[in-house]
């Protein structure tokens, strides 16, 4: 299983210790396994699985659907992708507490910019692009 945008999060709990992970990140510190940009995934794969999480928000907008391409293009035939994204649908850029996080708490703002703490020192946790149930959608079948 390619893990795009790892960060320094391990796999959750619930694919159990089946998949074998390769871990990818463009920040360096991470000590990914490949370090790399998701929009240009360059000679690695076939995958049998691609995992995503909140990794595509931190493209500017036309790099999505050019990520999910590279995805497409590492997976096996029949291979799977599961891609998770902030849900923008009616969010407000206020720092009223919606949830909390293992990160700790999230605000609106935070879910349209990034996490505020992390920012600093991390340029590449910007969001850079947001989406809700059909822009997602879009940029899927693109």
């Amino acid at each position: 299983m390619l893990h795009v945008g790892c960060g320094g999060d391990p796999l959750p709990a619930f694919f159990g210790t089946e998949p074998q992970e390769t871990r990818l990140d463009i920040d360096e510190t991470y000590e990914p396994d490949i370090v790399g940009s998701m929009v240009d995934l360059g000679d690695i794969g076939p995958f049998d699985a691609v995992y995503s999480s909140h990794s595509l928000e931190h493209l500017y907008p036309h790099d999505g659907a050019r990520a999910l391409r590279e995805f497409l293009r590492v997976l096996v035939p029949g291979g799977k992708a599961l891609v998770i994204v902030p849900d923008l649908e009616g969010v407000t850029a206020d720092t009223r507490v919606l949830y909390e996080s293992p990160a700790g708490p999230v605000c609106g703002r935070d879910m349209i910019y990034g996490m505020t703490r992390l920012l600093e020192g991390h340029p590449y946790m910007a969001h850079r692009t947001g989406f809700v149930k059909a822009t997602l959608e879009r940029a899927l079948r693109e």
